[in-house]
This record gives C-alpha cells, structure tokens and sequence, in this order.
C-alpha cells in the first residue's frame, strides 16, 4: 500500500505572513518528523486544489496575480521545510492537481500533464462515456455519488422518512443538487425504481459503474496514464456521498467492484463507435499469455461465442488482446466476457445499450445457503440473465464479493461471515430487474 500524503491546506486561500508562514514550518517540521519514518509514503503534496481555489472567488478573479505570489510563497515555504526536515531524496509534488513544479495553470482540465481531477461526470452531469474522452498521465480525484445502504438508511430515517424528497434525506445529503443528479443519472441509464430501497441499490449500481468506466478505460492507456485515485474511501456521518464504504464500515458496491477493476491483471472494454476493443492489463512483474472468451448473452439467458483470443502481455504496456464488431450483437444481448491469465481469473459485461432498453426478464434467482466454518456459502442461480445481482444480508458482516453476473450455465458463490459468531442470517438478493421491472427474488 502506498500513500499520497497531503499536507493540510484545500480549496481555500490562505495568507502568507510572516508570523502564519512560521506556524506553517513548525506543524510540517513536526508533522513530518512523526510519520515521516514510514516506507509507504510515496508522495508528500503540497496541498488540494489550492491552485483551483485562485479560480473561484471574485477577490482571486479580479486581482490574480496577488493571490498567486501569495500562494506561491506558501508552497514553497511548506516544500523547503519538507526537505530540511526529511532531505532531498523524498517525491514532492507541488498540489493537486498540478501540471507540474513551476506551473499554475488549469490542471482541472489539463490531462496534459502532473495530475488531473475530473469531475465533469458528476458535478456537470454528464455521461460516464465522458471519462473515455480525457487522457490523464494520473487521476488524482474523480467521483460519482451514491446513497448509503439500507442498514446505514435506517439509523437514521424511519419508514415515513424513505424518499429522496423528504427532509431527512435532504438532510443527509450536502452536495448541491446531489439527489436530482442521483435520480436524473437512473433516467439516463436504467428504468426507475419503484421502491425506496430498490433507488438505493440502484444508486449503488450506477455509482459502481461510473467508477468502473473511468477506471478500467483510464488503466487500458497503460502507461500513459498510470494511477487513479477516486474520491472518496468513507464517510464521517451517514449520509448520501461518494465514498465506496458506509459510515461504520460496511462495504457498497462500489468497494466490491474496485476490488475487481483493480485486480493486477484484468480486461478492460473499450467502446469506439460500432467497434468494441478488449485490452489486455496487467501490473505484475512476469509476461503472461492471456485467453480472452468473449459471449453474447440474450435477456432470456442464452449464450452464444463470439470470439475467443490468446495474447502475451506484459506490465509495461497494455495490449489490445481483440476487437469485436458490435453489429454482432442482438438488441436484446450484452456481451460477457471471461479471461485467465496464470492463476489471475477475471470476468465482467458490457452492455451496448442502456439497461432501459433492454427487455429484462425476471431471472428467477435461486439461492442456497450451507455452512463452511463461521462462513455461510451462497450459491446463486437463474434461469434468465441477471445483471449486477447483489446479496444483501440481515446481519453486519463482510461478503466475499457482491454485484455479479449470472447466467443459466454460470452460477455465482458468495461466502458471507457475520461479524456476530452467533448470528443466523438471511439474504435479500436484488437484480436490474427485480428492482426496475417490479419483481424480487425472496429469500
């Protein structure tokens, strides 16, 4: 694990005194010297979106070049006491987003060069194709948000208070905007939930796959974009936000899909026109021969190959592994996707279409539990396609994995262990369809 350590200035203007610059020195001279031990730290930054902040207000705005020599005294006041105090062998990084030392330029929407946040998806409500069309060298911030889960939902807001209208809910979510952008991005993409607890699962899904989008197109352009960081890990309250974990810990989506689109070796889709690429990356150190198997699955379940590609990849360069013509796939299939690479296994869909246009059937999910130890292993079925197919348990605990695909010849197991030994859980299983077209799989 490595860490990009900030020090404590964002989004705001700062004075550059004497007596405030003395006080600065001393806290980075302390601070440093307490954790400046640790080999994980890979990075020390100056601050977050400092540079920005000489962009937003009317004081910065009409007297720019004030402001920014001001700043710049700052920065280099912090940076000078970083290596007096830990030596010049540690990586400085002037701010984030920054093109680069020496340069104050827009690195908002600069993917030139430094790093780059990119908020244009959520903050702007565009598409999450709008991740495909910038190229940053590092992402160092970009998010999408989502609602917290049921278990966290009902700490706070009783069965009265369940809409996304009603003041608690306004409440707990202090983005602006925030909870039309959630349910404006669900009419864009999916047929709109019915139930309370079905909108949050689909937030969840949608805030999932935005991340997705971003990350596995941006980890195809290997090496010339070669980190992301998305915005956020947790959250300090329950509320509506862009964390992938809950107030309290407990995992979403969200956090069960990046433990998949970050594995060391995977396949990344990637759209372009009527063509769909299939790009081979991997962060391994050894070349491993890839076998790619590429499926369209019809709503009703059935599969049938499309293409099947073996390719040597290395980790200095992500490889084009095959290339599908989506003319090939039927208005009710999406294409699913498995690959195996040594002992890394990885599988994912893309679908060609929003999932509104789809004629979803109901994928009657099965679902059998038994004991392994202090495990309960879910064994999941359908006899239908079932996107993002999701386990909910009655009781605090971490699953294995969450937000599967399943297909009538591809069943999914899940492993779940109950933070409580003695607990006996139940499951509710969710699936596009059952939360969109009306129906639930009951436990």
């Amino acid at each position: 694990l490595m860490v990009w350590q900030d020090f404590m200035f964002a989004c705001n203007l700062y004075p550059s005194t004497p007596d405030f610059v003395a006080e600065v020195q001393a806290e980075v001279r302390d601070v440093t010297r307490r954790i400046g031990h640790h080999a994980c730290l890979a990075l020390w930054c100056g601050d977050n979106e400092l540079l920005g902040a000489l962009t937003w207000f009317d004081v910065t705005k009409n007297d720019r070049d004030r402001y920014l020599v001001n700043y710049d005294r700052l920065n280099h006041a912090i940076e000078r006491t970083l290596h007096e105090t830990l030596g010049q062998g540690v990586n400085w990084w002037p701010s984030s987003p920054s093109p680069g030392p020496l340069s104050f330029g827009d690195a908002w929407h600069d993917d030139s060069s430094g790093d780059m946040h990119f908020w244009s998806v959520w903050h702007e409500g565009k598409s999450f194709s709008e991740y495909r069309k910038v190229a940053p060298r590092f992402c160092s911030e970009f998010g999408f948000q989502s609602y917290p889960s049921m278990d966290v939902v009902h700490t706070f807001a009783g069965p009265e208070d369940q809409n996304i209208a009603a003041p608690v809910l306004e409440s707990h979510q202090k983005n602006p905007g925030g909870n039309a952008r959630i349910a404006e991005t669900m009419f864009r993409y999916f047929r709109f939930p019915e139930k309370f607890e079905d909108f949050v699962y689909v937030s969840q899904v949608q805030q999932a796959l935005a991340i997705q989008t971003a990350v596995t197109h941006w980890r195809s352009l290997k090496p010339h974009c070669m980190g992301t960081l998305y915005w956020q890990l947790n959250d300090t309250w329950p509320v509506a936000s862009w964390a992938s974990l809950n107030y309290g810990g407990g995992w979403k989506l969200l956090h069960h899909a990046a433990r998949r689109f970050y594995a060391p070796v995977i396949v990344a889709a990637v759209p372009d026109g009527t063509k769909l690429s299939f790009v081979g990356v991997s962060d391994l150190p050894d070349k491993l021969s890839l076998d790619l198997r590429v499926d369209a699955v019809s709503v009703h379940g059935a599969r049938r190959s499309l293409l099947t590609s073996s390719k040597k990849i290395g980790h200095k360069k992500a490889k084009k592994i095959a290339t599908l013509d989506l003319s090939k796939v039927k208005p009710d299939e999406v294409v699913v996707f498995e690959w195996a690479a040594g002992d890394q296994r990885g599988a994912d869909h893309f679908a060609p279409l929003p999932y509104k246009a789809y004629p979803l059937q109901d994928p009657q999910i099965a679902q059998s539990v038994t004991r392994d130890g202090q495990a309960y292993v879910i064994r999941l079925t359908s006899k239908a396609l079932g996107l993002c197919v999701a386990v909910e348990p009655d009781v605090p605990g971490r699953l294995s994995d969450n937000m599967v695909t399943l297909t009538p010849d591809a069943p999914a197991e899940i492993r779940f262990v109950p933070h409580d030994s003695g607990a006996e859980p139940s499951f509710t299983i969710r699936s596009l369809q059952s939360a969109t077209y009306g129906s639930r799989s009951k436990p």
